[in-house]
């Protein structure tokens, strides 16, 4: 038996008030004679222990009545089962796509993450066909579309919460527009060869922070079909403040300099403090840094040093509740030794000279500390100075002893680089090469010469191939010297200038590389050294010269450590913080970064280590609002579909309900039977109250 209306069913409460008023005696039942009671008031009796129901039967039928009328007014029927049929449970196609990103380690969200996609699952009509992904910095699929078609229709679900439960947030960084995208082609891919039912649904369990990167979604074409359904999960703490480690680039660090790590707090907007500290840990007598960040800003700090002038390796952020992204890890960089050797006959003091430029354009950086070596032409170069050197510069003709040295150190596989001043100079150009004498002339030009012609796919020029520094029209050469390029086997020309003659020319001499440009960069011949493509450009020499790649000390989670010719990460172990070992992958580089902390590779006088601190978007807490989904185009329901498909059941069920109750009509009996008692009712109270008078 079920009911169309059930609240009318409190109205059968009201039995209660005829049981009342029959234990409420308004009269007494025996009159006995007594003296004169005008002067006394007359009171009721009322309901004690000795009250006694009286009348039974007239009782229960004025009971039998109220509820009746209650039982009439909730409109009663008998229910019948309604069958799943295609029109009550249509089925679809889902994506479970839950967030494991670092920003999900915050309170309890994993575990409600698990209790939402769980039910989810067991919401499922039983037609569904489900995938589940979790996602970070990348997607990965626990359950296809073809598994779970695979398993026991009995026993998805319980599997399938199973699996999930096999995961945990990492420390990756939450990449949500190519987890996205991800599923969206995992849709694409699934329906090849199959017609695909229903909907395509993406159910999104995340904490949908706005450190998300989403980038991806603008400009996006969502196949048509497929609808988003955002499931956000909040943590009772929103406000949260970060630390971070700020990576610099190359700047003019000497190497003995021992600088203070630069550090930025990024406190939340709505976050109820702005006084942190920063401490180094351990703190060896150290003293903590205050930091006052208004909320909704960040501040850059430098960091304390220890007691001794030195710094530690772990920061720690304290005022914060969040603690999840307090930390911050800090290795020193340091700078790499490359040895340059230079030969001229220059006064490093003379502006209209060549060494006068080098000099000034080979600057220590943090990353790079070139020592620029000079000789004389004819100076007995120490055989040791060939040995650590990859990179040699000459500017002028060189006695022929010495360019057979030089010949020797570029056949090596080192790199030389001779700028001809002049046409004497083809003579050194002809004995590093090997063969006769060469031919070439000065050019004769009324105003200057410009590059006309440039190849930015070469290593040498491709920091210029950006448009934005592509422009060589304002760098002049006065002064350059005609040289045919068939004359040199195997030359290729990596620039020429507008008149066609090759301005920098590059062969091979044994296993090395001659790079010649055919003019100078004193201010006699160009304008090269006063230009700002003069110091990229020696620079991109360099690293093609020695192919040093000097190693970070600084990494992102996630990100990939490239080895170097002096640190290299072939057959080394390297310890993660955790303590476990880890080793490189057959290509040389290194990609296991997925813990914060301190990574330490190889062992005794050759260890050396690095810093993975977590990607600061991480911090970022804050939820997305709704309309920031809908601006980066995903496809958001009108309504929930999870709601929805409950909502339109009950709905189906409800109508169902109203149909069967119009059919019986119950009701209509039952207020007959009412009037009934109603009538009985009548009968026998007067009855009785026909027998009390002629009784009295």
């Amino acid at each position: 038996m079920s009911f169309l209306t059930p609240l009318f069913l409190i109205g059968g409460a009201a039995i209660a008030l005829p049981i009342v008023l029959h234990l409420i005696r308004r009269s007494s039942r025996e009159h006995i004679p007594f003296s004169s009671l005008m002067f006394l008031s007359q009171s009721l009796p009322r309901v004690t222990r000795q009250s006694r129901l009286e009348n039974i039967l007239l009782l229960l039928l004025r009971c039998s009545i109220l509820l009746l009328l209650a039982l009439g007014f909730a409109r009663p029927f008998v229910q019948q089962p309604i069958l799943p049929t295609q029109e009550t449970a249509e089925p679809a196609r889902i994506i479970v796509l839950v967030d494991s990103s670092a920003s999900m380690r915050r309170e309890n969200l994993w575990d409600t993450a698990r209790e939402r996609a769980e039910s989810t699952l067991t919401r499922l009509a039983p037609g569904d066909q489900v995938a589940l992904l979790t996602f970070d910095r990348t997607a990965r699929q626990l359950i296809s579309f073809d598994q779970w078609a695979a398993m026991n229709p009995s026993e998805r679900v319980s599997l399938t919460i199973q699996k999930l439960g096999t995961v945990s947030p990492g420390w990756f960084g939450t990449d949500l527009a190519g987890a996205l995208i991800t599923a969206t082609e995992l849709f694409e891919e699934s329906s090849v060869n199959e017609r695909e039912p229903g909907k395509r649904r993406i159910v999104l369990i995340s904490d949908l922070q706005q450190g998300s990167k989403t980038a991806g979604l603008q400009g996006y074409e969502w196949p048509r079909g497929i609808e988003c359904v955002p499931e956000p999960i909040s943590a009772n703490q929103t406000s949260n403040a970060g630390i971070q480690v700020l990576i610099d680039s190359d700047s003019n660090l000497q190497v003995s300099t021992n600088e203070a790590p630069r550090l930025r707090v990024v406190n939340a907007a709505d976050s109820e403090t702005d006084q942190f500290r920063v401490r180094w840990e351990p703190a060896a007598g150290g003293r903590d840094l205050e930091a006052y960040v208004p909320p909704g800003s960040s501040r850059v700090l430098t960091a304390e040093p220890l007691p001794g002038g030195g710094f530690g390796e772990r920061l720690l952020l304290s005022g914060d509740q969040v603690d999840f992204d307090n930390a911050a890890y800090y290795i020193p960089q340091k700078a790499e030794t490359v040895p340059v050797i230079y030969i001229g006959n220059d006064d490093p003091r003379d502006p209209e000279q060549s060494l006068y430029y080098l000099k000034r354009a080979f600057q220590t950086t943090r990353r790079q500390a070139v020592t620029l070596t000079p000789h004389a032409v004819t100076d007995e170069i120490p055989a040791s100075d060939f040995e650590n050197g990859s990179f040699l510069i000459a500017t002028q003709s060189l006695p022929d002893s010495q360019a057979q040295r030089v010949k020797t150190f570029l056949e090596l596989g080192n790199t030389v680089l001779l700028a001809l001043d002049s046409i004497e100079t083809t003579r050194t150009l002809s004995t590093l090469l090997g063969s006769g004498p060469l031919s070439a002339e000065e050019a004769n030009s009324e105003r200057y010469a410009l590059l006309g012609e440039i190849r930015f796919e070469h290593p040498l020029f491709a920091p210029f191939a950006d448009p934005r520094f592509s422009d060589f029209t304002k760098t002049h050469f006065w002064k350059h010297r005609r040289i045919a390029l068939d004359q040199i086997p195997g030359a290729e020309a990596l620039a020429r200038f507008d008149d066609g003659s090759p301005a920098v020319i590059q062969t091979s001499v044994g296993k090395g590389t001659l790079l010649v440009l055919t003019s100078g960069w004193t201010p006699a011949d160009s304008q090269l050294a006063r230009s700002s493509k003069f110091v990229p450009l020696l620079y991109s020499a360099l690293d093609q010269a020695t192919g040093i790649r000097t190693m970070r000390r600084q990494y992102w989670v996630g990100d990939t450590v490239v080895p170097t010719d002096t640190n290299s990460l072939s057959n080394v172990t390297i310890r993660k913080p955790d303590g476990t070992s880890a080793a490189a992958r057959p290509e040389g580089d290194f990609v296991e970064t997925d813990l914060p902390g301190i990574y330490t590779v190889g062992e005794g006088a050759t260890q050396w280590r690095f810093a993975v601190n977590l990607d600061p978007s991480e911090s970022r807490t804050a939820p997305l609002l709704t309309e920031d989904l809908e601006r980066f185009g995903i496809p958001l329901p009108k309504e929930v579909p999870g709601k929805t498909h409950a909502r339109t059941f009950e709905q189906k069920a409800q109508q169902r309900s109203t149909e069967l109750e119009s059919e019986q009509k119950l009701w209509r009996w039952i207020i007959l039977a009412a009037l009934v008692f109603v009538l009985t009712e009548t009968v026998f109270a007067g009855w009785l109250t026909r027998r009390t008078a002629i009784a009295s």
